[in-house]
This record gives structure tokens, sequence and C-alpha cells, in this order.
């Protein structure tokens, strides 16, 4: 664990940024903090209350109706789920259940025994089954399409539950280690109704306190815990503090322990600092260009083909994420288990290729295209650095700026405003998810709701008839190449997880997906 100076915090000011982005302090190493293991010293301890700078207010604290990303740090104290997943790799593991394919359409989930909700009501075998059916029929839940594959849920024991599926689906294990997997009180639900998603009811570590919106979360320990001598902490709060400088600020002067998914920018700062321990860690978060491939001029794929090989990847890393990332030449990032290498090599930095491509689609002179961009600094930042890359080969943006809702609902959705959204994608924990979400005909994500072609619907289908993780990752590497093949994106850089936290906080580590979770935290007295 290195240490470092103390740096003043007085002068952080949007301009303080500019002229640090100006003068390059870009680069920087990452100090050996990639991939840490959960770095705790001495012996775990019980007791206390972690306090925590989170960047953004819940959409919602049901799971089923909730639609937010940066929602899951606060339900994973609420709620556990009946699949986990791997810190390092998201490989599905046993959660609050075990799971196995008999047959081909066909789970079977085996509960952990005696485990209580926080109201005191078992979270049994009829209780996943009220969730599942909750989740796929209620018309307030936003995982209906998560869980298409399951046409029955039926009980066999009280900790024992058969699904029976449409077709194979592979992706349900690590569906349910996500918002499907987190189990609610039946009972909460059916006296609450829509006002649990303000008063909810888990199974998870801690139990629900307080929601003050935009404000504070509280929760506190769940005596009945099912897992033996967890959780450590008392209990946690949760200060809402979305400008992330502020919240970095609130640890450095001891009001937070903690501060999780701050910017790139801010890495320096934590470094400087002699009473912070700086983590990082490869995320799914990809920073890049969704086209519109349905139609002109990005209908053409030798302009997307050329857009790709005119992105300086490695630059844009260093210019826009301080070194702390890595370039993105696919939808998975190198650590992935479904990473493949075949398809990371398709686009190499090459801007005469990239006008060879310009002139075959007859766009000799070059071309202008619409963007939608978000206005905060670091997205604005990033849309000059891609302007600037592509305007060497002839393409023109034209940029529209706005907040995240507004621009993203006007490029995905009926409005259709844009040519190309420079965004980012946050990752799910299968990759099929994340494939189907973007590249399906009629998916959300899919600006145009065009069906790139019958071959790439069909290897969607096939990425999720076999359980095997070696024939999942084949055709997942048939998928990518055809992704890129095609050009149907741009990916950019894949965003390094950045926390920073005093050392009196013990047992952290970051994951891949990016969505810090608690449960091994201890405070030292």
């Amino acid at each position: 664990m290195t240490r470092h100076n103390p740096l003043s915090f007085s002068d952080i000011q949007p301009s303080t940024w500019r002229r640090r982005d100006a003068l390059g302090l870009l680069g920087i190493a990452l100090a050996g903090s990639v991939g840490l293991p959960a770095f705790a010293q001495g012996t775990p301890r019980k007791g206390g209350v972690l306090k925590i700078s989170a960047p953004a207010n819940p959409s919602s604290l049901d799971p089923a109706t909730g639609g937010a990303g940066s929602d899951h740090p606060i339900l994973w104290t609420l709620y556990d789920t009946l699949v986990e997943w791997d810190f390092a790799t998201l490989k599905p593991k046993p959660g609050m259940a075990e799971w196995s394919f008999p047959a081909a359409t066909t789970m079977l989930l085996k509960l952990q025994p005696g485990i209580t909700f926080h109201d005191g009501t078992p979270c049994d075998a009829q209780a996943v089954k009220f969730n599942m059916d909750r989740n796929r029929s209620d018309a307030r839940s936003n995982l209906k399409a998560d869980l298409a594959s399951i046409t029955a849920v039926d009980v066999m024991s009280p900790t024992e539950l058969k699904l029976t599926l449409k077709q194979a689906d592979a992706a349900l294990p690590a569906i349910f280690s996500d918002r499907a997997g987190m189990m609610v009180s039946p009972k909460a639900v059916q006296t609450l109704g829509a006002e649990h998603d303000r008063k909810p009811v888990g199974a998870g570590p801690w139990k629900f306190v307080s929601w003050a919106d935009n404000q504070k979360v509280v929760v506190t320990r769940h005596d009945k815990y099912w897992r033996p001598n967890a959780p450590l902490l008392d209990g946690i709060e949760f200060s809402i503090i979305p400008e992330l400088a502020t919240g970095l600020r609130s640890v450095v002067s001891g009001q937070n322990h903690l501060a999780y998914s701050l910017a790139a920018r801010l890495k320096p700062l934590i470094e400087r600092e002699k009473n912070l321990t700086l983590v990082t860690g490869p995320t799914l978060y990809c920073i890049q260009l969704y086209f519109n491939y349905a139609r002109a001029p990005l209908n053409n794929p030798k302009l997307r083909q050329a857009i790709n090989f005119a992105l300086d990847r490695d630059l844009f890393v260093k210019a826009s994420l301080s070194g702390a990332g890595e370039p993105a030449r696919m939808n998975l990032p190198t650590t992935h288990w479904a990473y493949d290498k075949a398809t990371a090599a398709m686009y190499p930095f090459d801007p005469e290729h990239a006008k060879k491509l310009m002139a075959e689609a007859g766009l000799s002179s070059g071309v202008d295209i619409t963007v939608g961009g978000y206005n905060d600094q670091d997205s604005v930042r990033r849309g000059e650095i891609v302007m600037e890359q592509l305007r060497k080969v002839g393409i023109r943006l034209k940029f529209t700026n706005g907040t995240i809702a507004e621009i993203s609902s006007q490029f995905f959705g009926s409005e259709k405003k844009f040519d190309m959204l420079l965004s980012a994608w946050t990752g799910r924990p299968d990759p099929s998810m994340s494939y189907s979400l973007m590249y399906a005909k009629d998916a959300y994500y899919n600006a145009g709701r065009s069906e790139a072609s019958p071959e790439l619907s069909a290897l969607l289908e096939e990425s999720r008839s076999k359980e095997d993780l070696e024939f999942r990752k084949g055709v997942f590497a048939k998928i990518q190449r055809m992704v890129m093949g095609s050009a149907l994106v741009g990916p950019l850089a894949f965003q390094f997880e950045i926390d920073a936290l005093v050392h009196q906080v013990h047992g952290y580590k970051p994951d891949l997906l990016g969505k810090p979770k608690f449960n091994d935290l201890w405070l030292e007295s």
C-alpha cells in the first residue's frame, strides 16, 4: 500500500481540471492497485457504522421496479441473490441457492435452509416462487425480459423449485445474480404495495432503516442473517453526493469512510492524499459510440469500419481516463472469460486505412455526423477527443450535449434524433444479456431497432443453449467477430473502478461489474 503526500482540496474547481488537462496530467501509473485482492490487515472485528459517499439517489429500493445501474451497491446490502459471481471474472457461483439443469428446458434450484426475511418470514421455495411470478408478470416489474424463457415455476419442497423453460437458457444463473435473484418478502409486498419501493424488506446482511431523497439511505445489521458471523458492520450510511469531487472531499475530511465510482480525473488527488487508499480494478463499463446503423449515413458498413480504424484508443485512455482504463476493442475486457483475442485485433489504429474505406464508401470529401453527448465535464472532454480523432480522416462530428436522461431518450427513444451517441454500456453479469440488449432486433439499445443479420440472432439464441463455458466462449467469439466485423459499435475504453477509502476500512476489493459490494468490510477501531 503506497502512501502519498497530502494535497489540499481547496482548489478543486472545474477550471483547475481544465488547466491540468491542458498541461498533460495524463497516463498516470496505477500504482500496482489494479485487481487488488481484499487488503484486510489484522483480525476482522465486528461493529461500527460504515459511512459511504454514493454518487446517485436510488431509482427504487425494490429490485423489480428500479432501473438504474447505480442502485446496485445499495440493493446488495438489503438483498442477497440466489446466485453470486466471482469478483474477477463474473462466473456464477452458488448464493442463496445451488442450481442444476437436469434437462435442457428444466432448471432446479435448491435453497439454503433457514433463510429469513427482515420481517421474520421465511425465505423459502414458496417465497422464491412468489418473487419469480411477480417479476415475470407484475405490471410494475422491469424484469420480464430477463425471465422470458421461464414458462412455469413449481415448488417441489420447502427448499426446492423446478423451473420449466421455453428453450435452454444457460444465462439464467447469471440473471439470478442480478435484480431477478434478489428476493423480497411476499408479506411486505402484499401489505405495502408500491410503498415497498421506499420501505424494502429483503433477506440480505443489513435491513432498511430510512431513505431521505437525495440525502441519505441508512441500513442496519440483520441479526438473523443466514451466513454465520456476518455481517461484520453494525450498519451502513449512504450519503448521496452526485458531485464526485465533493464526495471525495467528504472522505478526506473524515465525514465519510469511502467513496466509490469516482472520476478518473480525481485519481491523482487520491494518490497524493496520505490518509487515503486508492483501489482500482477493471470493469465492464465500456465507453463507446452507439451507431444508428438503420439509416444513412451509418447504414454504410465501410463508414462504421472507418470510424473504428480512426479511433486511437490508447490515446483516448490516457487523455480521458488519466490512464485508469483499458482500450476497448470489443464489448468485453481482457479479464472476462469470454474475451476473444482475434476480435480484439480487428481494428488497430490506422487512419490511412480509415481514409481508404471512406473513399470506398464514396465519402472522399468527408461526411457530417450528428452526435448526442452529455454535458458533464468528463463527457464533454471525451467528445472533444473523439471529434479531433475522427476529424483527421474527414468525419465531422456535430455534438448536441444535454443531460443523460434527455440525450439518451432522444437517441434510443422514438425521436431518433442523432446518428450516433457517445455514452457507455455498464455491463451485465452474462454477456448474452449485453449482446441481446444492444444488438437484437427491436432491443431498446439498438437505436434503429433493425436486425443486423439473421445469423447474429441465431447465435444470440445459441449462446444460451448450453451451460458449458467453453462452448459458450466459442459462440461468443463468433458473436463478437460478427458485431465488430460489421462495426455495429465503436468501443473506446473500459473505465476502471476508482474508489477512495480511509485506512480504517479493511476487506474492500473491486469487482469486474464495477458495482461494489460491502459484505466483507470491517472497521478498525
